[in-house]
């Protein structure tokens, strides 16, 4: 693990990924982008059960360090595209982990950092946090991150944020979507405790079908006949799976399914 991003597993299996550049705001370059994505594979390979994402210091995440766009502006633009394919394969495994995620947002977020918020499920951030997407400042375009932002915030909200460029608090961004939750100071980790033993009640194979399902239904443009199909499959696979007959089983029985005492702990969508 890069000394940029820091990692801790609990006995829950919940593991805690900190951004660690706070000199700069927890922004990107290519050491950290590369991290993350290493980071997520082993998320997916470890069967982990739920990721809370956030950043040491006053910040979330500044987006891409100035420096480095720098470098990369003075390369050519194949060297710019390779470069910038990276940071989009990084954001789209955060986006389509199987586990459930969580931004804790405990600063600022600008640009990228916005885009790392929109790739995860649930998103807590503290009064005081500020967020905007700001690259046209810069002359230059949200690219990479705009299909998690878009598909988060939606479109209206989108032509208005990435055009201006303006800084919003954070009611607003809970407004638009960005933000799930926003919390008073002092008041971020019971917010995310809270969260993670609601998120862990659950099964995490029906989860992690949850979160494929979700994606199919939200961009789904074919059939709808055939949508209704692939939904069926996903109830009837999940009714005669052993995670499905533990959880009918264990409410019947008026007791706590196998996952809740950890017993459970697949996230591949194939597991038991």
């Amino acid at each position: 693990m890069s000394d940029l991003l820091q990692s801790q597993t609990n006995e829950r299996g919940v593991v805690t990924l900190t951004l660690n550049r706070p000199a700069v705001h927890n922004a990107f370059n290519a050491e950290l982008v590369a991290a993350l994505s290493d980071a997520f594979d082993r998320l997916v390979s470890d069967q982990s059960r739920m990721l809370i994402l956030t950043g040491e210091g006053l910040s979330f995440s500044a987006g891409a360090d100035l420096h480095w766009m720098r470098e990369m502006a003075a390369g050519s633009e194949e060297d710019n595209r390779s470069d910038a394919r990276k940071l989009a394969a990084m954001l789209r495994r955060l986006d389509q982990l199987p586990c459930p995620t969580i931004a804790r947002v405990n600063g600022h977020a600008f640009g990228g950092g916005v885009g790392l918020i929109a790739c995860c499920d649930l998103a807590v951030s503290p009064e005081h946090a500020r967020f905007g997407l700001t690259e046209v400042r810069l002359g230059l375009a949200p690219a990479t991150i705009a299909p998690f932002v878009v598909a988060r915030i939606g479109v209206n909200h989108a032509r208005r944020y990435m055009l201006t460029g303006e800084r919003v608090d954070a009611q607003t961004a809970q407004r638009i979507g960005l933000i799930t939750d926003v919390v008073p100071p002092g008041q971020l980790d019971g917010h995310i405790t809270d969260l993670v033993d609601l998120l862990l009640s659950g099964g995490p194979r029906a989860q992690a079908r949850v979160k494929s399902l979700i994606r199919l239904v939200s961009t789904w443009q074919a059939d709808p006949e055939e949508l209704d199909r692939r939904t069926s499959e996903t109830i009837a696979a999940l009714r005669v799976s052993r995670e499905g007959q533990e959880g009918l089983s264990a409410f019947l029985e008026k007791r706590q399914p196998a996952w809740v005492a950890g017993k459970n702990r697949s996230a591949d969508g194939t597991g038991t």
